[in-house]
């Protein structure tokens, strides 16, 4: 295969589709970029496997430019060695891959300057795929609406001032994207604009007070194990208040006013209970139950808009609406977003499991109906268990009332209830929350997915609600495994 020789692409961000695309020049591949992975990368070194004589599209991988270039040469051997280790483990070697390195210019900056400054970030790439004996067919730099071949020495195909891009909506690979119902989101500083905290808004110091207070009324309580079950309720019963809101409200057509209007319909104080009684486990598995039809759709606008919510030192509490917005937006299909939103859950927090579990499902190809049968199944068991388990303690409370009253006819000045045993209500077995400077609550996600299932919400060994946080002298306590 030569580097302008056609490739095939099995069409659609997950490769799933049956419809097939051949590209046949550099310029058919930068078009189509946008339709492999669902949104407009930005900023981004992107690979995509090749396999076989055809050069079928297989893996892609994208990851952000590293500013420093002295950080290229350990960035190009990692990203090299785990898409072809990562296809290795999918099924096949890839045969060859291509290569995208796409970046606006900065201000006074020209297209063509970009990708100059980044050919030394091309070359250390396409040496590191080499390396490992897999060839870079074509290597490609999109900056400012024209791109660049690295590969290719011809001025007629590839002229030095670069090439326009075709114009969006007109090519092939368009046609077949409204044919196979593919959409494109934007580009990725779009879709991470929608999840990044509402820090230069006028509302954010507001916020982080109502952070503040919600923390120092919840967490007292979150800490005590016999309150903590109604904390959890509150939680939920509130979220499921702001969730019918929500679906009561029709979603502007227009991302950025959507989330406005969607911004609009919390407040404040609204906002910071959801979000500090989210940083208990339980309360996020039963959360993560709201992930399919219209609780689906109006569950990721309410994720969307509490992880905006998360300002000021309280970023890092976006890690668990940042994770539901991942997981919904997965189970519903939308697997571009469903990536960006568990980026930025594990930048948020780089150890919470739940966002690496779903990160590495996605990452896997597994289908999230699995998953979603999984939580299914086992909140329907819980329910199950608990009715069982409620019902065996009216039981024993009515012959233990029975026993009270033949021993106090017996005497003769018993009463009928007064030998009855308290049908106590058992609470989930739970670790209690430690403090953290300002009193904030941090939640701590180890647990397996329920049943033991990789990437599935609740579960787990470990006991329930467990929360930690940072000591006054800003380390991060301390963490159990699991």
């Amino acid at each position: 295969m030569t580097r302008h020789d056609p490739l095939t692409s099995p069409f659609g961000p997950s490769g799933r589709s049956l419809t097939q695309i051949t590209l046949r020049s550099p310029a058919e591949l930068a078009d189509a970029l946008p339709y492999l992975l669902g949104f407009q990368p930005s900023d981004s070194i992107v690979m995509i496997a090749l396999h076989g004589p055809r050069g079928r599209f297989g893996g892609r991988l994208r990851l952000g430019i590293p500013p420093a270039p002295e950080e290229w040469p350990d960035v190009a051997g990692q990203l090299a060695e785990c898409l072809v280790t990562g296809s290795e483990r999918r099924g096949s070697r890839p045969d060859g891959i291509i290569l995208f390195l796409c970046q606006d210019p900065a201000r006074g900056e020209s297209g063509q300057a970009v990708m100059e400054r980044l050919r030394p970030l091309a070359q250390r790439l396409r040496t590191a795929c080499g390396a490992l004996d897999v060839p870079v067919y074509e290597a490609l730099c999109v900056s400012d609406g024209r791109y660049w071949s690295y590969c290719c020495p011809d001025s007629r195909c590839c002229p030095e001032e670069g090439t326009v891009l075709p114009m969006p909506g007109t090519s092939a690979m368009a046609a077949a994207a409204v044919y196979a119902g593919v959409t494109v989101r934007g580009s990725l500083r779009d879709m991470e604009t929608r999840l990044a905290p509402l820090s230069s808004s006028p509302r954010a110091k507001e916020q982080e007070r109502a952070l503040d207070s919600a923390t120092a009324r919840l967490m007292p309580r979150m800490l005590r194990e016999a309150d903590s079950a109604a904390v959890r309720e509150e939680t939920l019963a509130l979220a499921r208040r702001l969730l019918a809101r929500l679906r009561a409200a029709a979603p502007a057509d227009e991302p950025c006013a959507a989330d406005l209007s969607d911004d609009g319909l919390l407040s404040d104080d609204e906002a910071a209970a959801v979000v500090i009684g989210l940083q208990d486990r339980v309360t996020r598995d039963r959360a993560a139950e709201w992930m399919e039809g219209p609780d689906g759709e109006a569950a990721l606008r309410l994720w969307r808009a509490l992880t905006r919510r998360c300002v000021g030192p309280y970023v890092e509490h976006a890690a668990p609406p940042l994770t539901l917005a991942g997981w919904v937006a997965w189970s519903t299909g939308d697997e571009p977003s469903a990536r960006v939103a568990l980026t930025r859950a594990l930048r948020a927090d780089p150890g919470y499991l739940f966002a690496i579990l779903l990160h590495q499902a996605c990452d896997d190809g597994l289908d999230p109906e699995l998953l979603r049968q999984c939580l299914r199944r086992d909140r329907a068991d819980q329910a199950v268990r608990a009715a069982a388990e409620a019902e065996a303690r009216r039981a024993e409370a009515a012959d233990a009332a029975r026993q009270a009253g033949s021993a106090g006819s017996a005497v003769g000045g018993a009463s009928p209830d007064s030998g009855a045993a308290e049908a106590g209500e058992t609470g989930e077995a739970g670790e209690n929350a430690t403090g953290e400077r300002r009193g904030r609550a941090r939640s701590t996600d180890r647990p397996a997915g329920p049943g033991g299932a990789p990437g599935a919400p609740g579960g787990g060994r470990r006991p329930a609600g467990r929360t930690t946080g940072r000591r006054r002298d800003g380390r991060r306590g301390a963490r159990s495994g699991g």
